[in-house]
Order: C-alpha cells, then sequence, then structure tokens
C-alpha cells in the first residue's frame, strides 16, 4: 500500500489525522502498525496518569490537547478494517432499547466494559488514577424490562441482589477493573 520508503505528512496535524484514521478503516494490519510506528514521534503520545487521560499533543504545543484530532486518530487506532464503514451502514440501533448504564462518576470512575450479550450486562470499573483504585462507586441499570430480581455475578462466582429503585436497578460496583455480569436472577 505505502511501499517502503518514508511517510510524508505525519508532521502536519490534520494529515496525521487523517492518516491514522484511514489507517484503521482501509489499511491492513501491518500497514496500520507501520503508519501508527511512523507517526510516533510526530503525535506525542502522553499519559496523565493522575488524571488518567491518555491523549496526543500533535507538536502543537497547546494546554489542552485537541479533541476532534484525538478522536478521529483514535477511532483509526481501535478500528480494524471496514469498522468505520459498518458503524453508519450497519448501526446497532437495538442497543438504545437494551440495559443502559447511567450515572457513572466519570472521570473518576470509567467503565472499560459495558456490554449486554442479550441475558447478561458486561461491566467493570476501571480507575482514572491509582488513588480511586479499589473504591466504591454506584451506578444505575436503566431500560429493564422490570427492576424485579437482578443480580450481579462477581469473577469468583459470588452473587449480589441488586436494589430495585422505581423502573431501574443500582449496583455497586468496586472500581477494580475486574469484570462483573448483571442478569436476572
Amino acid at each position: 500500500m505505502l511501499g517502503d520508503g518514508p511517510i510524508s505528512g505525519l508532521d502536519v496535524p490534520d494529515s496525521a489525522t487523517m492518516l491514522l484514521q484511514f489507517s484503521g478503516e482501509f489499511a491492513d494490519p501491518a500497514t496500520k502498525m507501520r503508519i501508527w510506528d511512523a507517526a510516533e514521534e510526530h503525535i506525542e503520545p502522553t499519559w496523565d496518569r493522575d488524571t488518567g487521560e491518555f491523549t496526543l499533543g500533535f507538536g502543537l504545543n497547546e494546554p489542552h490537547p485537541r479533541g476532534q484530532l484525538n478522536a478521529r486518530a483514535m477511532a483509526g487506532w481501535v478500528c480494524a478494517k471496514g469498522d468505520w464503514t459498518r458503524v453508519f451502514n450497519e448501526p446497532n440501533l437495538s442497543k438504545f432499547d437494551q440495559p443502559t448504564v447511567t450515572g457513572v462518576d466519570f472521570p473518576r470512575v470509567a467503565l472499560s466494559e459495558a456490554r449486554w450479550d442479550g441475558a447478561a450486562l458486561h461491566l467493570a470499573a476501571h480507575p482514572q488514577n491509582a488513588a480511586f483504585a479499589g473504591s466504591r462507586t454506584t451506578v444505575q441499570i436503566t431500560q429493564v424490562e422490570s427492576s424485579e430480581g437482578w443480580i450481579m455475578v462477581q469473577s469468583d462466582g459470588t452473587t449480589t441482589r441488586l436494589r430495585e429503585e422505581g423502573d431501574h436497578v443500582i449496583a455497586d460496583l468496586t472500581v477494580d477493573n475486574q469484570p462483573v455480569l448483571v442478569r436476572r436472577g
């Protein structure tokens, strides 16, 4: 796709962003990694462990990273060939009728997993940084057919009955990035 020579345009933020985004949509895995490896010296990847943020600076020397450039580049990082097209041409509209997690204490807590498989909600609460690891947080699960009889299953198999509150369920999570399942008991 690119040949063996140097990849031009990576020192220009807009060009680099477009190339990185397109690498996820159109490139084979080896070409995608070659583009990202070549871009690394220009995009300034930074992980601020205090805030828990990973950003790209793109050599702009600005106090805050540009959200649109970061979002587009990261789409290229997380997407495999054809994924971006499928988001728009084959959207998962059923997710709007499935159980939904709300009330996340972001940015202190992020959900590294929140996925409904048709029978259970898979969750994992990730801390913003080490200061919040092992703490507790509460989330609400909405869009449930009935709020009665929901349980949470820990990775060790222990179960906890979840609280019902009107038309939703309350789940108390440990912020340890360990997976739990929430399902009808």
